[in-house]
């Protein structure tokens, strides 16, 4: 049953907000599904501190030595190839790190991947 909003004047921002439910309810992110090779049961979790971010990925099938992952400062690509399940993924940081200071562990089907940040500003000497 749908509420009764003729005079909400909220009504555009609860339209928006169950919009955005039905899609992740019917499995849609609003991004171009195709180009992921991460089936819908892989979880791919960004977190963030001041000084680091942190790459969760479930990659449950494959092991150690058949992931490669790169980092261009700005996006994280994993790929892994297993015997009955393929990976590749690119992910957007939330802020530019430093690819240099990549560490990645692989435990029980999880990969973590750990970034320093950078700042995203220089100190420009005037002469």
């Amino acid at each position: 049953m749908r509420r009764d909003d003729r005079d909400d004047p909220f009504d555009d921002l609860f339209r928006e907000i169950e919009r955005m439910m039905d899609e992740m309810m019917e499995g849609g992110t609003g991004f171009d599904n195709d180009q992921s090779g991460f089936s819908t049961d892989t979880h791919v979790d960004v977190h963030e501190t001041d000084d680091e971010v942190r790459v969760i990925a479930d990659l449950p099938g494959v092991e150690k030595d058949d992931i490669s992952v790169q980092c261009d400062g700005e996006h994280v690509t994993i790929s892994a190839h297993g015997d009955t399940r393929e990976y590749d993924e690119r992910i957007s940081l939330p802020g530019a790190v430093d690819p240099r200071s990549g560490e990645a562990s692989y435990n029980n089907g999880i990969l973590e991947i750990t970034f320093e940040r950078t700042s995203d500003s220089t100190n420009i000497d005037v002469e």
